[in-house]
């Protein structure tokens, strides 16, 4: 069996960024705040954080980054925030964008925060690490050496450790090192088939040759069974689009009972935008059945508690939630949601241009639920079908 200091020294020999490479160069193109950091210091720690004002779990973790920089700068800390994954149409707009929300969310901010539109720190820290998403954090020792990798959660128990020297040797950092690598290999091998199949997958989606999409789909879930884009999408393609009730109901139904059981808002999210879309056609759905369906997803996901961070899934489902309501005649109920999921999205973190198709959906949605109140003759009939006209194909990461 191999042992842990064993399999890090296999990860080295693959030139993989890990505990004990050297720490590679910063490279920026802007300084927006503080004193810009050119070179590692010998005899400090530097922690730099990939964050971006759009990611939710980045901005939950920037209180504390104030915390540990007051706490520790007499030790020779300095925190640098890296913002390298701005979603902008040019360099100056994401620039003034995130200059912006520093000056309105963090104005008491103090560390450094760095700007690099160009990705040059990404090709630099993030690919060579296997890193794949953000927040992550990278601790610099004092002798230029990277002594920690990870989520910004773990840097309350490893920094006092990195500061002391007992951390780059220990069990803990190994293994914490271990894993992480082979959780980024594995997602990087993920994203690698994901790429490959919606290669396939698209061209048939545009050309509408559903048969051959349909084909993508089921060897896309032969291979990652249980991925929950691929998981909706078979449900997309067999009720909206081949309109094959006898193959497509079973499926929603299955992935329904995953969803509850994992307690997954995003699972059930996919599962309920099959069910309550104002945009698809459920005139071949049996009614009884979907709206039973609805009821039970409704409720599971107005009772969720996810995790700090991760809050949108659940808001962005309000929308097929609130249709739910409203076609059963709960009118203000459905009103009260919508306005919720606008509340959330006007303060959520995400870009505005990733914004605005869902603000401008929820509006339509507000504005149709405004009008004067149904009768009962109406509200069984827009419960029977709410979109005669069959819709446009949308891409599929939009249709998941």
């Amino acid at each position: 069996m191999t042992s842990l200091t064993e399999s890090a020294s296999q990860v080295g020999a693959a030139n993989v960024l890990s505990v004990g490479s050297p720490a590679p160069a910063i490279k920026v193109e802007h300084w927006l705040r503080g004193q810009p950091v050119r070179e590692f210091e010998p005899g400090k720690v530097y922690i730099l954080e990939f964050w971006a004002t759009w990611c939710g779990p980045c901005i939950a973790s920037m209180p504390n980054l104030v915390i540990l920089q007051g706490k520790y700068r007499s030790n020779g800390v300095e925190v640098v925030g890296i913002a390298a994954r701005e979603q902008a149409s040019t360099a100056d707009e994401a620039r003034a964008n995130l200059d912006a929300w520093l000056t309105k969310s963090l104005p008491n901010l103090n560390f450094a925060i760095a700007f690099d539109y160009a990705g040059e720190m990404n090709k630099l820290w993030m690919d060579p690490s296997l890193s794949v998403g953000i927040p992550t954090s990278f601790v610099v020792d004092r002798d230029g050496r990277i002594a920690f990798i990870g989520h910004p959660t773990q840097l309350d128990n490893a920094l006092p450790k990195v500061l002391n020297g007992s951390w780059a040797m220990s069990h803990e950092a190994k293994a914490l090192d271990a894993e992480r690598i082979n959780t980024g290999r594995r997602i990087k091998r993920e994203l690698s088939q994901k790429r490959a199949i919606f290669g396939k997958l698209e061209p048939a989606m545009k050309r509408k040759d559903w048969p051959t999409a349909l084909l993508a789909i089921e060897d896309a879930l032969a291979a990652m069974p249980d991925e929950v884009t691929f998981r909706g999408l078979h449900v997309e393609l067999l009720l909206h689009r081949i309109r094959d009730m006898r193959a497509g109901l079973p499926v929603l139904r299955q992935l329904i009972r995953d969803a509850i059981e994992k307690k997954s808002v995003v699972w059930m999210s996919v599962a309920i935008r099959q069910l309550f879309d104002p945009a698809k056609d459920y005139s071949d759905f049996p009614h009884a059945e979907r709206f039973a369906m609805g009821k039970d997803l409704s409720e599971h996901i107005l009772a969720a508690n996810p995790p700090q961070g991760g809050e949108g899934a659940k808001f962005l489902s309000y929308g097929a939630v609130a249709q739910y309501y409203y076609e059963t005649g709960k009118r203000d109920r459905a009103i009260e949601l919508v306005e919720a999921a606008l509340k959330w999205l006007d303060a959520s973190p995400a870009p505005d241009r990733a914004k605005r198709d869902v603000v401008q959906r929820s509006l339509q949605a507000l504005a149709s639920y405004r009008s004067e109140k149904l009768t009962d003759e109406e509200c069984c009939s827009a419960a029977q079908n709410t979109a005669p006209e069959k819709p446009e194909p949308r891409s599929p990461r939009e249709a998941s």
